[in-house]
């Protein structure tokens, strides 16, 4: 019976037990959760009374209840929240032309042949002048061509003792067989639009391009991050001269190429520059050799415990430079999320959800405010985060020890200072969904094509995920800004970063 509970059954199998033997089967489930949860805890030597385990299985059913049946989203709404004005009327539908101004339009001449005749007299009809315009958006399929370059030779006409050829225009890498444009398509098709290079070389392949080697447009890669490492360095000095800096990791698969298999992905982030580094390591040492000569004050991130010894490690070395500190600011998302998770089983967790609401509202509007009002505004908030606390310890009072709920209070009272720092900061966020959000692109592309297969590839993601993410953090178009920086990195210049792109961009001319 037992080795049946356990098998993965279709939904339309349930639909033929009868109620008996669903109450059996879950009986029989309940209990075998049990006898795991009470081996696992005395393993640990951790002892737990009956009502305890019983909680946990409580929390655990609901979990996967939820999981299976409810919203993904964290969404939460009030209660009591007002309902919304109506909306305005549904605005008129724009054409293509009003909504692409920028599109090119070219115009197609519809008319009849034969001419028709009169519907009325019967006479044959003429061209009135008059049209009837409608418009629709078209694309275009990527084109390939190949470019035979042809160097013009010079010869003397009077001693015929010399013959030189015209210079080969600078390239990204000389003597390849891929120009400019396909190298900054691949590298852009993969780390900006996520599409694999097996993909891409697929891709080609159904556009008449057969047989495109992947390794060779890999390679090409490679080579494009070397030579955009520039703006990758002057990205990074602009992470160390930010005073708040919000910073997260995520776990990077290594392939081969490596004995670890375990490396992670470090992102690093002010308002307008995002920063990634590769190591082989979670270590807090990462973040310290950020740290140690940078002019950060306020390190926002969650709890880890490698950035507070990071920050615990670099502040004497700082001081000791004539350095500021550095505070440890954290993250209200991680708090609020502890306590999203508690609702399904405690009731008690929807009051301080309200309290994040409210508190939320008023951060929506600080958004471009100046500094006195955002400061003005935050201070409303204080009441909601010293009521939050004030229950939090009531509550902890009487919340089993080994709930969510007691797990999201000890998260918010433990870093209470670090979650309300923001409030005499206008600089700090009030959480790291910033630098959460410029991960999402390195997780998805993890996810797509499994991880790197040499430490060249992981540096290469690295250095090309950044500005790209940099470009998104602008509003940039990354194949806007490409470009434009392999022009002046070819032309001998220093290339601008993607914020230097966004504010030439906007300067009135």
């Amino acid at each position: 019976m037992q080795e049946e509970l356990f098998q993965t059954n279709p939904v339309t199998k349930y639909a033929s037990f009868s109620h008996p033997d669903l109450i059996n089967r879950c009986t029989v489930m309940e209990e075998e959760m049990a006898r795991l949860v009470r081996e696992n805890y005395q393993l640990r030597k951790v002892e737990l009374t009956d009502s305890q385990i019983k909680l946990m299985l409580e929390e655990q059913l609901g979990e996967l209840q939820h999981a299976q049946f409810g919203a993904s989203s964290e969404k939460y709404k009030k209660s009591d929240k007002p309902k919304p004005e109506p909306k305005d009327p549904k605005p008129r539908v724009k054409k293509p032309s009003e909504r692409y101004p920028n599109v090119p339009v070219r115009e197609v001449r519809i008319d009849t042949n034969p001419t028709p005749n009169c519907g009325c007299c019967g006479q044959v009809m003429s061209d009135s002048g008059m049209t009837e315009d409608s418009e629709q958006l078209t694309v275009i399929p990527k084109k390939y061509e190949i470019i035979r370059q042809q160097r013009v030779k010079y010869c003397c006409d009077n001693c015929h003792g010399d013959l030189q050829t015209a210079k080969t225009p600078p390239r990204i890498v000389e003597g390849s067989t891929y120009s400019d444009e396909m190298i900054l398509d691949v590298a852009l098709s993969k780390y900006c639009d996520l599409i694999p290079i097996e993909r891409y070389v697929a891709m080609a392949g159904r556009s008449g391009i057969m047989d495109i080697p992947p390794q060779s447009l890999i390679g090409c890669t490679h080579y494009l991050a070397d030579f955009f490492v520039t703006v990758y360095l002057r990205l990074k000095s602009g992470v160390l001269g930010s005073r708040v800096l919000l910073a997260d990791e995520t776990p990077h698969r290594m392939l081969e190429g490596s004995e670890k298999k375990s490396w992670y992905l470090w992102g690093f982030s002010t308002a307008d520059v995002c920063y990634f580094e590769i190591h082989d390591t979670r270590s807090g040492d990462v973040v310290s050799e950020i740290l140690k000569y940078s002019k950060c004050e306020v390190l926002l991130t969650d709890v880890y415990s490698g950035y507070g010894r990071s920050v615990r490690e670099c502040n004497p070395k700082r001081k000791a430079m004539g350095l500021p500190e550095i505070k440890n600011g954290h993250c209200n998302a991680h708090s609020r999320r502890y306590l999203f998770k508690a609702r399904v089983s405690y009731k008690e967790a929807f009051w301080y959800l309200d309290q994040y609401v409210e508190i939320y509202r008023l951060n929506e509007l600080a958004k471009g405010k100046p500094a006195e009002e955002v400061l003005q505004i935050r201070g409303e908030m204080r009441p909601y985060f010293e009521a939050m606390r004030d229950r939090a310890i009531q509550d902890l009072e009487k919340t089993p020890e080994k709930g969510k709920l007691a797990k999201a209070l000890k998260y918010f009272l433990e870093n209470y200072e670090g979650l309300t720092l923001f409030l005499t900061d206008p600089e700090v966020p009030i959480d790291n969904n910033g630098q959460e959000r410029l991960l999402r692109s390195p997780v998805v592309g993890r996810k797509t094509w499994y991880g790197t297969h040499s430490e060249r590839g992981a540096k290469t993601a690295a250095v090309l995920f950044s500005i790209v993410e940099s470009c998104k953090l602008n509003d940039v178009n990354p194949r806007e800004y490409f470009p434009h920086a392999v022009a002046q990195i070819l032309a001998k210049q220093e290339p601008i970063t993607p914020a230097e792109f966004k504010a030439h961009r906007e300067a009135p001319s």
